[in-house]
């Protein structure tokens, strides 16, 4: 892969490529359900899709994912401004293709959500977020749930197995830095390859 012609993209800049491609891509998807259900579902009666293991059902939520946290709009709107920009700074220095993809859903999916928050009624900042999939027993939700929750399922296991997002595994990153440091002491120490110090004569001749 190429940015330009004779320029190829390092490893970390394709990461950062596929962080955004992804949120970009979780963005698009939840904002166009949310405006389809705003349309198909505005008479707010609840539409089977699978029986009654899942049904579309319009609601709007002033709280978190899966309307947790109702009342706390504003505080919720700061928390999920800082956890958007946490991730994009993350998204800069990722190596890890996992890693990248948990973070592409989160991104997408706190963005998308923080689209609502800051774009709808009743206020910026206090926009209420449309819900409408519904499942037995369980909060309504959207697409940008779906995004956050798989990305914290994602992360789990990759913390769980030791996967770092800069690409190494815990307790192998202290191993790769005593081998790069040995490798470039025997370098240094190969002849040829080190500076030579130069003698008296030396100085001499080059005066």
């Amino acid at each position: 892969m190429q940015a330009e012609a004779g320029t190829t993209l390092t490893p970390r800049r394709r990461r950062t490529l596929v962080v955004l491609g992804i949120a970009a891509a979780w963005v698009l998807i939840d904002q166009l359900t949310k405006a389809w259900a705003e349309r198909a579902l505005a008479d707010g009666e609840p539409v089977q899709v699978i029986g009654d293991l899942l049904r579309f059902h319009l609601t709007y939520n002033s709280g978190a994912a899966f309307s947790l946290g109702t009342g706390s709009t504003g505080i919720l709107t700061m928390v999920a401004t800082a956890i958007v920009l946490a991730v994009l700074w993350q998204a800069f220095k990722v190596r890890s293709l996992p890693w990248a993809i948990a973070l592409g859903l989160l991104l997408g999916g706190a963005l998308g959500n923080l689209v609502d928050r800051y774009f709808r009624a009743p206020a910026p900042g206090q926009g209420h977020v449309v819900d409408f999939l519904r499942l037995p027993n369980f909060p309504i939700f959207n697409v940008a749930d779906i995004g956050v929750t798989s990305a914290a399922v994602l992360i789990a296991l990759l913390a769980l197995r030791g996967h770092l997002p800069d690409g190494s595994r815990e307790g192998h990153r202290g191993e790769h830095r005593e081998h790069d440091e040995t490798g470039r002491e025997s370098q240094a120490h190969r002849p040829g390859t080190g500076s030579v110090p130069h003698t008296a004569s030396d100085q001499e001749h080059g005066r």
